[in-house]
């Protein structure tokens, strides 16, 4: 398994790298957003390719989901990036480290992102090195949940990119369709497929130690890169402020009813 990884470890070492060149030309340190999914397109091809066949349904299956998911994702960042120039949080990282910026963000976003890739693609190295049993009924969960997290996704970027396109002013917020349920659908659905993965690898051999990528995602979009940023970017609108008291942050349930 150390050899697969080292073998990955190259291939996003490099990746990463070419991002931050192209980055530095562009003068925009988000673009390392937009190859968040292709790196784990990278590693589940390396991993995949990188065995002997034949290979199992179980390592088709993840191959082809996280592509899906991969590739989708990075499209959908390419395309909303064309015109917008660096996001506001990398702006702002620019402004605080100054004229060290450069040697900063190499290693701190471009560096610190591969090797939370490489972190979290665990499963994804793994079920292409473990002993796989037969699938089960946990697989076919796996492949459920991963589905519903996939459509939370592709369904939530879709409908608030709409919504940008035809909101009246800058501070409306975003309150039908999956965001009536949930104050952020596209996290919640990037979670749910990561627990997909984790059940559809759990029949392999270790499959259980798995259970940390999945659980490592949902940390970091709660409580570190996610939810938090744009909590403190709305936090002086009261229309959000609503928003936030009748809608769940997380997991879609029905909307409270308030007594204003």
């Amino acid at each position: 398994m150390w050899d697969l990884y080292v073998l990955n470890i190259g291939a996003i070492f490099t990746f990463m790298v070419t991002m931050f060149v192209i980055a530095q030309i562009k003068k925009d340190n988000s673009i390392v957003d937009i190859g968040w999914g292709l790196g784990f397109v990278i590693i589940a091809f390396v991993s995949y390719f990188s065995t002997d066949g034949p290979h199992t349904l179980r390592q088709s299956i993840i191959l082809t989901l996280v592509s899906l998911w991969g590739i989708r994702l990075f499209l959908h960042l390419l395309i909303r990036s064309i015109g917008r120039g660096e996001d506001f949080r990398y702006a702002n990282f620019r402004k605080q480290w100054g004229k060290n910026a450069t040697v900063i963000a190499f290693f701190r976003v471009f560096m610190m992102q591969g090797a939370i890739m490489l972190l979290l693609a665990y499963p994804i190295v793994l079920v292409n090195v473990a002993e796989s049993a037969e699938m089960d009924v946990f697989a076919v969960v796996g492949m459920i949940v991963w589905v519903i997290g996939f459509l939370f996704q592709s369904i939530g970027d879709y409908q608030l990119e709409r919504f940008k396109k035809q909101k009246k002013h800058k501070e409306e917020i975003l309150k039908s369709g999956l965001w009536r349920y949930s104050r952020h659908p596209n996290y919640f659905g990037e979670a749910a497929m990561w627990w997909g993965l984790f059940l559809i690898v759990l029949g392999v051999q270790n499959g259980w130690t798995a259970f940390f990528s999945a659980a490592f995602i949902n940390l970091l979009l709660l409580k570190v890169s996610g939810v938090p940023f744009l909590d403190k970017r709305y936090a002086g609108n009261t229309d959000y402020q609503v928003y936030k008291q009748e809608t769940n942050l997380f997991i879609p349930w029905f909307p409270k009813k308030l007594n204003l």
